[in-house]
């Protein structure tokens, strides 16, 4: 699902994961065995090092803080529902 013009492929691969992880997690309780999360983590990351160096530098900070539900609002343009963190970041 494309929720942004402005998105990258990476962008946009890195949502597509992100909504998986998602769905791997609510699916858990349910789960008659645990989904194996790990091949999610390390594509998101392998994702995470494409992003050209310009990116969005809150966007970066989501994404290297592992914060995938902030880094998800804020690709689907709802960083404003994203509340600040520990960190003093949103």
């Amino acid at each position: 699902m494309q929720y942004s013009i402005d998105m990258t492929g990476t962008e946009q691969l890195l949502l597509d994961t992100l909504l998986e992880l998602e769905k791997a997690v609510k699916s858990i309780p349910s789960a008659s065995t645990k989904p194996d999360l790990l091949p999610l983590f390390e594509r998101i990351d392998a994702l995470a090092e494409e992003l050209p160096h310009e990116t969005d530098p809150t966007f970066r900070h989501y994404l290297q803080k592992r914060s995938y539900e902030k880094a998800k609002l804020w690709l689907q343009d709802r960083d404003p529902e994203n509340t600040r963190g520990n960190c003093r970041h949103t």
